[in-house]
């Protein structure tokens, strides 16, 4: 294993960890953390799924293994940023309209949740066209919430 899988690997380890702990506490000890931990899963969730996003619009080739990686990986990680915008955690690129709309924020964040699924189920089955099927339902909710409730 090269240095730099190694430490991506265990990058994505702690941040599998502390997305665990975040998940099982939601709290954090500071509004800062907080915010890196939200930014933090969000911008791999979308890394994630920009792989097969890629895949799904022709910018890549089609890889079965590895949208079916991707998107069972986007699918896990788009469950996880939500316990970081708790009470007092505003700040970074999060409208201040979260702390105010939290229910309608929150089902946002479900729909996503619903639609990032729907690209994880679809790469199972290894068919390219399910996934570009169910890769725009997922594209047009992340962006909803960002037009919404990102500055």
């Amino acid at each position: 294993m090269s240095h730099s899988m190694f430490f991506r690997a265990l990058a994505i380890g702690a941040l599998a960890m502390l997305a665990a702990g975040a998940q099982a506490q939601q709290s954090f000890a500071t509004p800062q953390e907080a915010i890196k931990f939200r930014q933090a899963t969000l911008k791999e969730m979308q890394q994630n799924f920009k792989k097969v996003a890629d895949m799904a619009s022709g910018r890549e080739d089609f890889d079965a293994k590895v949208a079916e990686t991707a998107s069972a990986r986007a699918a896990e990680l788009i469950k996880l940023p939500w316990a970081g915008f708790g009470p007092g955690t505003e700040g970074g690129k999060a409208s201040p309209a979260i702390w105010k709309e939290q229910d309608k924020f929150m089902a946002a964040a479900s729909r996503a949740e619903g639609e990032v699924a729907k690209v994880a189920a679809a790469a199972k089955t290894g068919n390219l066209d399910a996934i570009k099927a169910a890769v725009g339902g997922a594209g047009a909710s992340c962006k909803a919430c960002h037009d919404m409730y990102r500055n």
